[in-house]
This record gives structure tokens, C-alpha cells and sequence, in this order.
């Protein structure tokens, strides 16, 4: 079985997880801080919890063979050749502030390297989905097929990342190096900024600190629409870790020498 075979499975992952998730979205629901005031602000609703709940009964109920990795309930099964890694909510900053900037990352390892993914946004009911070697997008006006943007230089380029306080020290000036260097930036997009690499509305996405859940679903999806996806030191981004999501590889290039110094 290879990873297309689960399309249709992944499409139906995504309409139970948005069904559990949508009763609650622009509510006022309060939620509850997993870093218990130890560090940053790291909030988690019922809607996390629910929507991982119903993918994972699902997997469990389908594939029974299969691991499974989320960000809510854990690990099991991780050395199975076939794991799914989800995010239940995948900016949940902006999903408790009523901001559509979320989405649910469903993602597929085969033997540790990620083989197919798909960001759902129910609010928007738009579907980003790769396999690597394609990229679409599907929403109410039809369905179409991803092509990253041709941009080769940095001077040309929109830059995103979630927030620069995800940045400290070294780290701090590596990012500044390539802001410094490129048209635009844009701050708070999570997911939806690495999709959009993918359509070709942006260029490159720097990021640190990702857990698996948080990238592997994406890596299928930006580079089936002809990018880049790596970690700073130009490595497999399947762990999470220091990633750089870029357009190509020319300008992935540029970005990894700025970080690089």
C-alpha cells in the first residue's frame, strides 16, 4: 500500500476532527495552559482533545497496525512502518482568539520519512494536501493543483514565522539576518504560512523549537508543490526541531547560508 492509497482515508480524518472541532470555535471556551505557568502561555481547549480523540479511534478502528504521534495523547506503536503524527489544532493561539489562522495537521510516516499530509481549515473548508511528488488544494470553489512561487532571491522574498519570540540569542540574529534581506514579513500564520509557500503567496517560513506534530503533515505538502523543507543545517525535517520551509531550492540555499552566518 503506498500513501496515496490513504487519501480517502486522510479526507475522512479530517471531517470527523473538523465535526469535533467546529461546535466550538468563536465560543469563548476558556483555555487551559499546559505549561501550568512553568513558561510561555501554551493553551490547549476541548477542542484539541476531541478532535485528536475521534482521528485517533479511527486509525486505532481502521488501521490497527498502524503508531500514531499527537500532540494531546501521545506516542504509540512508533516503530511501525506506517505512524500517523497529528495536530489537533495547529495554532490554537489564534483558534481561542477567533482568528482562522489554525488548521488540523494530519500527517504519514513511512519508515520515519513523511509520505503524505494534509492541513484541514473547517471554518474556511479548505484542504491542502501532498504526497510529495504533487500538492492540491480543495475548497468551495473547486479543487486546483499547488505550485510554489518562482522567486530565487531574498530581496523578492515574503518571509514568515509564527512569532519572533520563538527566537532568543543566536538564534534571534540568525532569523534577523534573513528579514534584513527580504520584502516582507509576516508574523502569526503557523500552519496556514508553510500552505502557503506551498500555493505560491509566500516564500519561506523559518521556524525553531517544532515538535514532529507541529511539521511532518507540511513536508508532503510543500514539497509536492515543487519546495523545500529542511531543518537550518539542511537535514531531514521529519523530527521537527529548527525547520526552513523555502520555495525552491535556490532561494532554500540562500536562506540556510544567512542562518548559517
Amino acid at each position: 500500500m503506498t500513501a496515496v492509497d490513504f487519501a480517502a482515508f486522510v479526507d475522512e480524518l479530517a471531517t470527523v476532527s473538523g465535526t469535533a472541532i467546529m461546535p466550538f470555535f468563536r465560543t469563548g471556551l476558556v483555555p487551559s495552559d499546559k505549561s501550568r505557568g512553568e513558561a510561555t502561555f501554551d493553551p490547549v481547549t476541548e477542542a484539541d482533545r476531541a478532535s485528536e480523540a475521534v482521528m485517533r479511534q479511527l486509525i486505532k478502528r481502521t488501521f490497527p497496525s498502524h503508531g500514531i504521534i499527537g500532540e494531546e495523547y501521545g506516542d504509540e506503536r512508533t516503530d511501525a512502518e506506517f505512524v500517523w503524527v497529528l495536530d489537533p489544532i495547529d495554532g490554537t493561539r489564534a483558534f481561542i482568539s477567533g482568528l482562522p489562522l489554525w488548521g488540523t495537521l494530519i500527517g504519514l510516516t513511512r519508515l520515519g520519512k513523511p509520505c503524505y499530509g494534509m492541513m484541514h481549515q473547517p471554518f474556511t473548508r479548505e484542504r491542502f494536501f501532498g504526497d510529495g511528488g504533487a500538492a492540491h488544494w480543495r475548497g468551495v470553489g473547486g479543487e486546483r493543483l499547488l505550485r510554489t512561487r518562482a522567486c530565487d532571491d531574498l530581496a523578492s522574498a515574503t518571509l514568515s514565522t509564527t512569532s519572533p519570540r520563538l527566537f532568543a540569542g543566536a538564534d534571534l540574529e540568525a532569523f534577523e539576518r534573513v528579514e534584513r534581506e527580504v520584502r516582507l514579513t509576516r508574523f502569526g500564520c503557523d500552519c496556514y504560512a508553510y500552505c502557503m509557500v506551498a500555493a505560491g503567496q509566500m516564500d519561506v517560513v523559518i521556524e525553531t523549537d517544532l515538535k514532529p506534530y507541529d511539521i511532518v503533515a507540511l513536508v508532503p505538502i510543500v514539497e509536492g508543490a515543487g519546495g523545500v523543507v529542511t531543518t537550518w543545517t539542511g537535514g531531514s525535517p521529519a523530527q521537527g526541531g529548527a525547520i526552513v520551509a523555502s520555495a525552491n531550492r535556490k532561494l532554500h540555499d540562500q536562506v540556510l547560508a544567512r542562518l548559517a552566518g
